[in-house]
């Protein structure tokens, strides 16, 4: 008789993948709001739950074409949202940039998935940052490839340093990830920091891979170069979509466009292509807010601005956590968080998950902590900026009173 298993297990490939945005502190978040009680959520960056709407141009552009939409569409994506987006790179100095460049997919998120899967064989490496968005991480690990992470200088606002970049570089290496504004620190880098990556890549003939998602959340004036821009010479991958500039995360529209030496890359090119045929398409009503949203007024400039609500969010949640005693925070020029520092003299914690758990305990507040980042010591954690002046007021105020107790001893160290 044929012997079964006592239990069905999970791949061994995901025995080292993680992604703990999502992970056991969001679990224990959602165990307490089915106790009753009333969660503070400061750890995803999902705009809609703190009542940021889409534009109304692009529900009606949706609605009007949902009995269009229930068929599948080409694997690369429609042709109209392909337009759009080559002449919005057009805008941004991608003169070059055609339809026949940009790729549509299910978010970010799916792409990089499918970019990285395409590439890699087991062992290769990819250069991320750290600290990273995760996914970055646990979609290599998932391809076969090995992460490498470079650091990043939280002395030096965050910025990656290129020496060290370089100096990890092996006959292994396929590519050089930059997220550009950076999610968590907020950092934007500047341009001779983006050439010299962009010139690492040159060089060492790795394909770079820009993560600008963020590209139109940036804050003071902050200039944001496109990575393409410095590398017109490097084969570059870019993803960008419509969930945070439009706050539509949840319609899953994001895309690639790729630019440079594109006839160097034909083989890799071609089996990108058959993955994008595997999955049959992208959500094509998704795709079709794309054309509406690139098109028009970009409403996301009234949020940055000064008096707009992402900047007073921002400036609200630095000045109160440097308020802090023992709390160091670089003020975030993009994207939508904080990435502070404890003190470890004021605060020693051998575990930032149990201490995320017990400030989610204690409080009723939910960060992520920051080796959920891949970061390298256990002294940071990541805030979401989106929620209201009043809220981010109430939050800090409470992550402040459980700081005073964990310095005096009444909260158990962890």
């Amino acid at each position: 008789m044929q012997q079964f298993p006592d239990e069905i297990v999970q791949s061994p490939k995901l025995a080292s993948v993680r992604y703990d945005v999502r992970g056991p502190i969001a679990q224990e978040a959602a165990r307490l709001e089915r106790e009753g009680h009333r969660i503070t959520r400061l750890n995803i960056g999902n705009p809609a739950p703190f009542g940021f709407e889409a534009p109304d141009s692009i529900l009606q552009t949706m609605i009007k074409e949902l009995p269009t939409a229930q068929g599948y569409s080409d694997s690369q994506g429609i042709h109209s949202a392909r337009v759009a987006i080559a002449q919005y790179y057009q805008t941004r100095g991608m003169v070059d940039a055609g339809p026949d460049d940009v790729w549509l997919g299910n978010g970010v998120s799916e792409l990089i998935s499918m970019v990285l899967t395409a590439l890699l064989g087991h062992g290769d490496e990819v250069l991320i940052p750290a600290p990273d968005y995760p996914l970055w991480t646990g979609a290599t690990k998932l391809a076969g490839g090995t992460p490498v992470h470079y650091i990043c200088d939280e002395q030096n606002h965050w910025w990656p340093d290129l020496a060290e970049i370089e100096a990890k570089i092996t006959d292994r290496t396929k590519a050089l990830v930059v997220i550009n504004p950076n999610n968590p620190t907020g950092a934007v880098y500047p341009r001779e920091v983006l050439e010299g990556m962009a010139d690492i890549c040159r060089r060492h003939g790795l394909l770079l891979l820009a993560d600008e998602i963020y590209e139109n959340i940036t804050f003071d004036g902050v200039e944001m170069v496109n990575a393409a821009t410095v590398a017109e010479d490097v084969l570059t991958i870019t993803f960008s979509g419509l969930s945070k500039t439009w706050r539509v995360a949840g319609f899953r529209s994001g895309w690639i466009y790729i630019s440079g030496p594109t006839h160097r890359a034909k083989n890799y090119l071609e089996g990108l292509g058959l993955l994008m045929n595997m999955r049959m398409c992208a959500n094509v009503p998704g795709q079709h807010a794309i054309q509406a949203a690139l098109g028009g007024h970009q409403s996301i400039e009234d949020l940055i601005l000064p008096s707009g609500r992402l900047h007073e969010q921002r400036e609200t949640a630095h000045r109160l956590l440097a308020q802090i005693e023992g709390v160091s925070v670089e003020k975030a020029d993009g994207a939508l968080y904080l990435f502070p520092r404890l003190d470890p003299d004021l605060y020693p914690i051998d575990n930032d998950e149990h201490f995320v758990i017990e400030l989610l305990r204690q409080q009723k507040i939910l960060v992520s902590h920051g080796r959920a980042f891949n970061w390298v010591d256990t002294q940071h954690f990541r805030l979401v900026t989106l929620p209201s002046v009043e809220d981010l007021e109430e939050a800090i105020s409470g992550i402040a009173d459980f700081l005073s107790g964990y310095r005096a001893g009444t909260i158990a160290r962890v």
